[in-house]
């Protein structure tokens, strides 16, 4: 019988192998959308605002429905949660074909559907995280986590290699096509998990649930620094990723393929990153100081790359900067779940994924906004530095504290 790596052991569960593999479909096929979404807003505005304003209202009903999801998360089966998640978001991709098809789509109807599956995503995404730890034993979840985050990061690498050839043969309705259609794989393999009761959290009612998951978070010094740490992190960290087909277009005065080897780039880095971290998850230690410092050095590289006009750099800025944000989120991800019981999983995580996919949409917008004015290099720079700072203060405390969390 073949053997797994120590790193992979967590796929030798069926229920969270299938869910893997289904994941990593649809994972390629959001990848794909992403790809050709970008290039088609940039395309019909030419402007860096609007890239950031797609982007944001995608992430942006994290800000006020993800803590509602955890909740729902913790008193509703976290499995039927995630098909209805799946279903809205396989629609919109299918609708926003349509519409490319007809000739009819509009930078509005990208705005508006970008948002509808953002609101998607608020109620499915802590479902999915309080869910797949259960599905391996406690031991085995760090090495889940790493193996959940390589699953996106690979489907970061190889969903814009596909999207630049179906770009090139289908168009972008071709891409959101695809996109659509990945989301039956997710779907299947939830329908072939057995039905697990709910967690049994949440309190008499969702305010109560609401109230004791924050309190829970607040009262714990190490929960607050994980979040705030998401938060800085994800506002500051995002912007490279939005601006690289302004960097493919403007500064490399290159086109689509660009920017998706750029992407492909960055995946690469953090497939790399994220298979150290499912090899040393046993071994791994001080998860709070790891995770500062690689946030120190992602800044440095997000500033490097700011500055770059050598393709070859940039490519090299881009996959270190992929390994780094793999090892950063990874240990803070492995902290906020082995920190607290199932019973308080789902609303623990919401408020650390708010944290998170909270910060997502604020910096884009505000990056796309100061791009507009001073240019994106520069607000890379300005980025890169706010994650130097913030990371080595972090860093310089918990060495000089010698504690190895958060």
């Amino acid at each position: 019988m073949l053997r797994l790596p120590r790193a992979f052991s967590p796929l030798r569960h069926r229920d969270f192998r299938i869910l893997w593999s289904g994941s990593l479909v649809s994972s390629v096929g959001t990848w794909m959308q992403r790809v050709a979404q970008g290039w088609l807003v940039l395309t019909l505005t030419g402007s860096p605002f609007w890239l950031g304003m797609d982007a944001f209202l995608g992430d942006a009903p994290f800000l006020v429905f993800s803590l509602f999801g955890g909740v729902l998360a913790d008193r509703a089966e976290r499995r039927r949660i995630l098909l209805v998640s799946q279903v809205v978001q396989m629609s919109c991709a299918l609708v926003l074909m349509a519409l490319i098809l007809v000739d009819q789509v509009t930078l509005g109807s990208i705005l508006a559907l970008s948002f509808l599956s953002g609101l998607a995503q608020a109620f499915g995404a802590p479902a999915f995280q309080a869910l797949f730890p259960t599905l391996v034993p406690p031991e085995e979840i760090p090495k889940a986590i790493a193996l959940n985050s390589i699953q996106f990061n690979l489907a970061r690498v190889v969903g814009p290699g596909i999207a630049g050839l179906a770009f090139h043969q289908l168009g972008a309705a071709g891409c959101m096509g695809l996109n659509g259609l990945s989301f039956l794989a997710v779907v299947a393999a939830l329908a072939s998990i057995p039905r697990r009761p709910a967690a049994g959290g949440g309190g008499a009612s969702v305010l109560e649930g609401l109230k004791e998951g924050v309190g829970v978070v607040w009262r714990r010094r190490d929960l607050r620094g994980l979040v705030g740490l998401a938060f800085l992190g994800s506002a500051c960290s995002i912007p490279l990723v939005t601006f690289l087909p302004v960097f493919a277009k403007e500064v490399f005065h290159a086109g689509a393929g660009r920017y998706s080897a750029f992407l492909s780039a960055f995946g690469c880095g953090a497939v790399l990153g994220g298979l150290v971290v499912a090899t040393t998850a046993s071994r791994m230690r001080r998860r709070g100081f790891i995770g500062a410092i690689g946030l120190l050095a992602y800044g440095v590289l997000t500033a490097g790359f700011g500055l770059s006009r050598s393709p070859v750099l940039s490519f090299a800025f881009l996959v270190a900067a992929g390994a780094c944000l793999m090892v950063v989120f990874s240990s803070f991800m492995t902290l906020v779940q082995t920190s607290v019981g199932d019973s308080l999983r789902g609303r623990v995580i919401s408020i650390y994924g708010l944290a998170f996919r909270g910060g997502m949409p604020l910096g884009n917008l505000a990056a796309g906004a100061a791009a507009a004015a001073a240019g994106a290099p520069a607000v890379l720079v300005a980025c890169g530095v706010a994650l130097v700072v913030a990371g080595g203060t972090v860093a310089a405390r918990r060495r000089k504290d010698g504690v190895a969390s958060m």
